[in-house]
């Protein structure tokens, strides 16, 4: 019986049991915290080979050059050449930067934002207004990336394929809207595979603004924990297809590959957007690291090593989303308050509560010691209009402590649930 059927003296007796439940739970004093998609020390341990690495002299050379000294601003060419084979794209359109793609897309938004694109008509810190699209439920730290430029974010709703496809070539009639933040693969947080029809709607789209940007973070693009490996459409070769190669930066790192604080990540791109962003980028840097670009070449090899890698990497990880996934299918879909996402790759799952509970829902799992995303983050601004999805990251704990934070979840859904029923 769902909570909605019960009579009010049903309800009121299940908030009792609950509460006893909750208090049992508070007792036992947990620390958990899943509030980000960390990797677990089990997946960065599966790449610890990487420090046994360059220890030939040899090992230092690649095409003829020293990673040890100045030079090569894109990138050494092994690095490029294995992006480009992992996204499908040209090594020339490869840049290669140092550990963090978030540090890129800024950078990307910045020299927008200070010297505008390649076909800007003035630089965007000239605009008197800038507008942005976000898909939502998203990735709060896009959404910040562009709210610190302080462009108007315009919520977009997220459909079983992608992104509402009508609701954004609505929105790019206005020429103040310069772009539009996509995690194409396993997005962030629902886990979705942009659907082909989705993904060529977008390559085609005819924006208002001549130097309107997708910003296509394929961060997972290789990440499946379930199942076999899906292939993915070159969004270069599209946009180019449709006659506007210069409208997407494509964004990709070994963070959850490799090792997160100690990967590379690479933007993709147009070759005259790569030129454009080489002249910009060589004022600021002679180059990054290109001793741990060399290291990690070394050690992903190629592709299908990369692929080999991840299936490793989803023997931790298969296990940890069944864990959440089924504990919710037993705990909580009886109660009839919340649906979730059941992705099949990536690093979470989306959660939606019972509208007005999923702030109240947190505030109890901080209180039995359990921190998650903050209700909102998945929202421009940190407002959901709802108060109802939540972001679920399995990654970091053990499965152990993991079945002790899911039970802590599904107690206070369903308190929170009760109390916006009025117990």
């Amino acid at each position: 019986m769902t909570y909605s059927q019960m009579s009010a003296e049903e309800r009121k007796a299940e908030y009792a049991r609950l509460q006893k439940e909750f208090g049992d739970l508070k007792a036992k004093g947990l620390n958990l915290n899943m509030a980000r998609g960390k990797p677990s020390k089990q997946q960065i341990d599966q790449a610890n080979g990487i420090f046994d690495l360059m220890r030939d002299p040899a090992d230092y050379v690649t095409d003829g050059i020293d990673v040890r000294t100045y030079g090569e601003l894109a990138g050494i060419p092994a690095a490029r050449r294995l992006f480009a084979e992992v996204l499908g794209c040209k090594p020339e359109q490869v840049f290669v930067g140092g550990n963090s793609s978030l540090q890129l897309m800024y950078d990307t938004i910045c020299k927008a934002y200070t010297h505008g694109l390649l076909h800007s008509p003035r630089p965007w810190c000239k605009e008197e207004t800038v507008k942005w699209l976000c898909p939502v439920p998203g990735y709060d730290r896009h959404f910040k990336v562009t709210e610190t430029f302080g462009f108007e974010l315009v919520a977009i709703p997220m459909t079983d394929e992608g992104p509402d496809m009508d609701a954004v070539e609505e929105a790019v009639k206005d020429p103040a809207v310069k772009g539009i933040w996509c995690v194409p693969k396993f997005s962030n947080p629902e886990g979705i595979i942009f659907s082909d029809r989705v993904i060529r709607r977008m390559a085609a789209l005819k924006p208002a603004a001549p130097d309107f940007l997708i910003m296509w973070d394929n961060a997972y693009c290789i990440h499946e924990f379930e199942g076999d490996f899906i292939p993915f459409p070159d969004m270069l070769s599209l946009c180019e297809e449709n006659g506007s190669p210069d409208m997407v930066f494509e964004f990709f790192s070994t963070s959850k590959i490799t090792l997160p604080g100690a990967g590379i990540a690479c933007f993709a791109c147009s070759e005259a957007n790569m030129a454009y962003m080489k002249k910009l980028i060589d004022i600021q840097t002679i180059g990054f690291d290109k001793v741990n670009q060399q290291r990690q070449v070394l050690f992903l090899q190629n592709k299908e090593h990369m692929l080999e890698m991840m299936r490793q990497r989803a023997t931790v990880m298969a296990p940890k989303f069944r864990c959440v996934v089924e504990t919710l299918d037993r705990e909580v879909a009886p109660a009839g308050i919340a649906d979730w996402r059941r992705p099949k790759g990536g690093y979470f799952v989306s959660l939606n509560a019972m509208p007005g509970t999923a702030k109240r829902t947190l505030a109890l799992c901080k209180e039995a010691g359990v921190t998650m995303t903050s209700a909102g983050a998945t929202f421009p601004y940190g407002k959901d209009p709802q108060d109802s999805n939540i972001r679920i990251a399995p990654s970091l704990p053990p499965v152990e402590e993991l079945e002790q934070a899911i039970a802590v979840l599904c107690v206070c859904l369903k308190l929170a649930a009760l109390e916006k029923l009025g117990v």
